[in-house]
């Protein structure tokens, strides 16, 4: 039989970026940035665009905006961003302002840059801003794990309250059950502590 034959590996898949800018020139420097950063712009929107629906619409893998100054409802755009399907997004600009700058940090900017708008700086610019972005990231899927967990646990409590209660078990007895019948039913453990919440409350009612 003729060896397999080893499949080349692909190469990695080029960062698409939306830039938002409305002015030609600043947005052929952005171009030719990313293009030394091995991205390819995915899109061009302007300032006054809505922000979400061109994301919705693109699918990019960042995005960066070269304003003046953000605005308001841009920051508000960007936070709405974060909020629903992150991104790494970074700002060049000229407006320095300490406040600004928070309030853009605080939207879920990875990187605010002013004054910085040059080709050979794009390129630092986006990995800072993508490890950043990976790093916040991990922190805030590790901060939902743990949210759910303790979620879960208070559940399962007082789900084995209700049966330490109703069939005078113990603490440890009560999990046994609950535990078992979680088995029996091939469900999580706090799927069915659900349930037995549920079915007590009806029961009360």
């Amino acid at each position: 039989m003729p060896p397999e034959q080893k499949r080349s590996p692909q190469p990695p898949k080029a960062l698409r970026v939306l830039v938002v800018d409305d002015e030609a020139e600043r947005v052929a420097v952005l171009r030719d940035g990313l293009a030394e950063a091995g991205a390819v712009l995915a899109g061009v929107a302007r300032p006054d665009e809505d922000l979400t629906e061109r994301i919705a619409e693109l699918r990019p893998d960042m995005v960066v905006l070269d304003l003046n100054a953000p605005s308001r409802d841009m920051l508000e755009d960007v936070a709405a961003i974060n909020r629903d399907r992150p991104l790494p997004i970074v700002v060049f600009t000229g407006a320095e302002g300490a406040g600004l700058i928070t309030e853009a940090i605080a939207a879920g900017v990875s990187a605010y840059v002013v004054d910085g708008l040059e080709r050979h700086r794009v390129k630092p610019v986006i990995e800072v801003a993508i490890a950043r972005f990976r790093a916040f990231d991990k922190l805030r899927r590790e901060l939902d794990t743990a949210k759910a967990a303790l979620s879960d646990r208070k559940v399962i409590e007082r789900a084995k309250g209700i049966l330490m209660e109703q069939r005078a078990l113990s603490e440890e007895d009560a999990y046994k059950a609950l535990r078992k019948l979680a088995m029996d039913q091939n469900k999580r453990l706090v799927d069915v502590a659900e349930g037995l919440i549920t079915y007590a409350s009806l029961l009360k009612g």
